[in-house]
Formats: structure tokens, sequence, C-alpha cells
């Protein structure tokens, strides 16, 4: 018996584009890793064991969805994908829940480096670009 066997892979409808398998899959990686910041940020000012034991619990799952995602997309988009979205929430929380102040500066630099991880993300990779202008094959 192998873990595989306890714990299955997420297995997504064949008929789903891979582009939207791999959208929903970053955004489920990103929303499960800011739950569990947020259940370590709660451990760490309150020493609360029940956000420890809840954010152990939610980055296995973190785990899980990861490894299954990787079945349909590649590691890098994906990564980047949920790091972007990741991102985007934490500085949100921060600024909201916990009331930190960012000057112009920092946001300008935060907008610069979104664009640059989204170009990463979404522009194509060489292999793609030279099969779309008829190079390669």
């Amino acid at each position: 018996m192998s873990v595989t066997d306890v714990f299955p892979l997420i297995k997504a409808p064949e008929a789903w584009p891979v582009p939207v398998v791999a959208t929903m899959a970053m955004v489920c990686l990103a929303g499960l890793d800011l739950t569990g910041a947020l259940f370590a940020k709660e451990w760490a000012e309150n020493g609360s064991v029940r956000a420890l034991v809840l954010g152990a619990g939610v980055f296995l799952v973190l785990f899980w969805v990861y490894a299954s995602s990787l079945r349909y997309a590649e590691l890098a988009l994906v990564t980047m994908g949920w790091v972007v979205m990741l991102q985007v929430g934490l500085v949100l929380i921060d600024r909201w829940r916990y009331g930190v102040e960012l000057p112009t500066g920092k946001w300008v630099a935060i907008g610069v480096v979104l664009v640059a991880q989204a170009y990463l993300v979404l522009a194509p990779s060489a292999s793609q670009a030279t099969t779309a202008a008829g190079g390669g094959g």
C-alpha cells in the first residue's frame, strides 16, 4: 500500500481545459497558504495550540493540492501564480487587519514586482514562442 492509495491525487474532470485547472489550483493554493499564514500569526502572537494544529493541517492539505496540480500544469507556472496571489493577499491583510501603513515607494515597488511576476507567469515560454512563430517542431 502506497501513500497515494491513502491520499489519492485530486483529479480534475477531463473536459476542463488545463488553464482553468491551473488557475483553480493557484487560487486554492494561495487561499490555503494565506489561511496557514493567518494561523501562524495567531500562534506566534497568542501561543494558541489550536492555531498551530489547524495551521499544520492546512499546510498538509496545501501540499496535497500542490502535488495534485502538478499533474496538470508546469511547476513554475503553478508556483509563480500561487505566490503572486499570496503576496497580494498578505499585503492586503496586513493593511486592513493589522493596520500596516506602507509608504508610496513601497507600493510602487510592490506594483513593479507584481507586473514582473505576471509577465513570468503569462508570457509564453521560449518553446511556445518558437512554435507560434513557425520555427519549431
